[in-house]
């Protein structure tokens, strides 16, 4: 993965100040997060559609040991609901153009669906899946 790929897709508690370095502020939770205006949040969308699903998010309850399987069971979602895949789709083409900035409440930093999402997203855009920017031969 190049480094400008690395760059391109970050991810950061909606708890945290907004920051011009965020680029495009996508919020990837299912619900809105508790205390927080859509002011102070400074979401430029939400795409409640790319969260994991209920019924994962509740079995994983945010425990560490079950870490490893949400991971993939959540990749499992991504690739194969197209609601998912198309939202997936138009985040990897945006980051190719400009900094993404995942927006997520949960308070563990390492063990969370933006962490996975963001992975997964950065898997995508270096196989080369869609997404990537499709111009036309110039002159």
């Amino acid at each position: 993965m190049t480094a400008s790929h690395r760059r391109a897709i970050r991810i950061k508690r909606i708890y945290e100040p907004p920051d011009s370095d965020d680029g495009l502020r996508v919020l990837i939770d299912r619900l809105w997060p508790r205390g927080v205006s859509r002011e102070r949040a400074a979401i430029d969308e939400w795409m409640k559609e790319i969260a994991p699903s209920p019924e994962l998010r509740a079995w994983f309850g945010h425990r560490p040991e079950r870490f490893e399987a949400f991971a993939r069971l959540y990749g499992r979602e991504l690739a194969e609901d197209p609601v998912r895949l198309a939202l997936a789709d138009r985040l990897c083409a945006i980051a190719r153009e400009r900094t993404v900035t995942l927006v997520y409440a949960a308070r563990d930093p390492v063990h969370n669906h933006a962490a996975v999402l963001r992975s997964w997203l950065e898997r995508r855009m270096e196989s080369g899946a869609p997404g990537r920017s499709e111009r036309p031969p110039g002159p």
